[in-house]
Parts: C-alpha cells; structure tokens; sequence
C-alpha cells in the first residue's frame, strides 16, 4: 500500500469516527436519602426527565440513602470526578465558607415566600462559590421549615428557661443558648429515648422529622415556627458537565429548572401533609405567640449580625439584597 493510499484509508477511517453519535454520557448520581423522601423522589423525576430530552444520551443513575457515597463525601466525590453529579445538604458546606450556611439561619426566612427570596438573593454567590471548587449548580430544594415541639404549651421564650433543648450542630445549640434553653446533643434517632429518659424537654425541627420519630408519644404541642428552610443542593462536576454537547447541557439545565420549580412544591405539600399527621395523632399546632414571635426575630437579629461578623461584605450584600427584595 503506498503512502497516498494509506493516507486516504486513515482520512476515511477517522471521518466515519467523526459522524459516529457520541457516546451516551452514563452519570451515577449518588443521594444521601431514601426512596420514600421527597427529594429522591423528584431527582428520580429529574432523571427520567433527562433521559427523555437528551434521547437516553444522558443517563442518570440515582443511587439512593448514601449508597454509593454516604452524605459528607458526595461533595468531594463529585468535585474530583469520582461521581459526574450528587445531592447535598447545603449547609453541611459551611466549614468551608458561611455562604453556605445562609439558609440556616434561623427566623431570617421563615416562610416559603422568604426562603425562596433569600435563595433568589444568595444563589449567584452560592454558585461563584461552587465554581471555584470545578462544580456546577442545578437547582436546589428546601426541606420543611423546623418549629418547635414541646411538652408544654410555648407562649414566649420564658417557658424554656432552663429547658434541655435538643441540639444537634452549632447553630441549634446557639439559638437553644439565646432562648434561655440548655443545650443537649441529640441525633434525630435517639429523639424518643432522648425525651422518654428526660434527657430533652423540647426541640426544634422539620414535620417530617417529627412524623418520622412518631413526636406525639414523647411531645404534646408543636408550635410553627418555621424557623428556617434549610435546602438540598444538586451539583454537577463542572468538566463532565461542559464535555456534554451543546444541546444535551441546555436539556439538563431545562430539567434542572423544573425539578426545583417541582420540588418547592412537593416540599410545600410535604409540610401541609406532615403537620396534618401530627395533628391527626393528637397534637396540638399552633402559630407562634406575639410574644414569642418578637423574642423569636430578635434571637434571628442576633444570629444573622454573628453570620455577618464571618461572612463580611460578600454575606453583607446578600442580607441587603434578601431585604429589599422582601
């Protein structure tokens, strides 16, 4: 074969590659929660809605309940490559930066309305901050707000005096602190031993939290608060991301925007459906005091001017911007 020949068969050989269709783009997606939590059940939607528009070009693959990776290494796992894409609670990431911890700070969005203006005023700083570590924002979910479950009715922050208050990272433990409580460590599956031994008198969490630890046995009165809506984040590594062709990115980041359109809504529905659950086993649920609801915003006051004091002027802006935005 002379060199002309084989020069031409080379040329054909590599123009048949280039009109081949690009290799499908197989993407496990690892997830801390279980099938039956909200969140799984609308990135499940998420993936079937990518498979769709991208012909099965994209395939995600969700692996539920931390069983790829468990919950503090899906961050890491995705930013290295390990796993193109993974689900996380956003303020687990506040060690690295408080930015991150914006939406756990409580009484500063107390409703669903404030919870998605703050994340309207926060998310451009949220997504520069995930740029510079090679990962790519989705869209992100917020769980149902915590409040408060008590043995007693709460009518102003002097029924917890010297409460044991459940705490189960720094920032419950500081808003336990300032409502005159007494701390006490407590993860969410020793709740009921915990009251049942009077290790705690009183907590603050989601309904979905209390329904799954069956709060009517241990707690009388819940009393809704909504203190904050804290929010899971799906991130995607940045290089797997910009590797996908044109056509499949802007499929993603359209399936990326109606999941989190879908997921507020589903966890919306979440609350009403839990609070009712609690209800209907003989709890009592009631809006906060007017009383407690001023001593409440001013423990909020505190606790966003500390978060300022770490966040500085990048966290200063976002607070301004949530504010006038409200």
């Amino acid at each position: 074969m002379t060199f002309i020949a084989f020069r031409s068969l080379t040329g054909a050989v590599a123009g048949a590659a280039f009109a081949l269709p690009a290799a499908a783009a197989n993407w496990d997606m690892p997830t801390p929660y279980g099938d039956s939590v909200f969140h799984t059940q609308n990135i499940t939607q998420f993936a079937e809605d990518v498979a769709a528009a991208t012909d099965g070009a994209v395939e995600i693959t969700v692996h539920s309940a931390g069983s790829l990776y468990a919950h503090p290494e899906i961050k890491d796992s995705v930013r290295r490559g390990l796993a193109p894409i993974g689900e996380v609670l956003m303020s687990r990431l506040a060690n690295e930066d408080p930015v991150f911890a914006v939406d756990s700070i409580p009484f500063l969005a107390s409703s669903y309305e404030e919870a998605e203006a703050l994340w309207e005023a926060s998310r451009p700083l949220v997504e520069k901050k995930l740029a510079a570590q090679g990962l790519t924002l989705l869209f992100a979910v917020p769980w149902p707000g915590q409040s408060l479950y008590s043995q007693e009715p709460l009518t102003s922050a002097a029924d917890l005096e010297g409460a044991s208050f459940r705490a189960y990272n720094a920032a419950t433990e500081r808003l336990a602190q300032l409502m005159g409580a007494v701390p006490t460590q407590v993860e969410a599956g020793d709740i009921p031993t915990a009251f049942a031994t009077g290790r705690v008198d009183a907590m603050i969490t989601s309904p979905s939290t209390g329904v799954s630890s069956q709060a009517w046995d241990f707690t009388s009165h819940y009393t809704d608060t909504q203190a904050w809506l804290p929010k899971n984040m799906v991130i995607v590594n940045t290089r797997a991301f910009e590797a996908l062709p044109e056509d499949q990115r802007a499929a993603l980041l359209d399936a990326a925007a109606t999941a989190e359109t879908r997921g507020w809504e589903m966890s919306a529905a979440e609350t009403e459906e839990k609070i009712a659950t609690l209800e209907e086993n003989g709890m009592t649920v009631s809006q906060p005091s007017d009383e407690l609801a001023t001593e409440l915003a001013e423990v909020g006051e505190t606790m966003t001017a500390e978060w300022l004091d770490e966040a500085g002027d990048e966290g200063r802006q976002v607070i301004e911007a949530y504010q006038s935005g409200m």
